[in-house]
């Protein structure tokens, strides 16, 4: 039972952590955090969208 107890306070905690932050801060800590793509995969993602954008301009010139 005290384990949901304090899972109750945590949660209660956050939230209200989250609400009396402004919302210009928040927003500010949100554009600055890096994509999750580029956090977990590297720079693979964009070397795919660049060769997938490539290869599709490559194709529209040969028609």
């Amino acid at each position: 039972m005290a384990k949901s107890d304090e899972l109750v306070t945590y949660i209660t905690e956050r939230i209200v952590r989250y609400m009396e932050t402004p919302r210009d801060v928040r927003r500010s800590q949100k554009q600055a955090k890096e994509p999750w793509v580029s956090k977990w995969f590297g720079m693979l993602p964009l070397a795919l969208k660049m060769w997938i954008k490539s290869t599709r301009r490559e194709r529209r010139e040969q028609r």
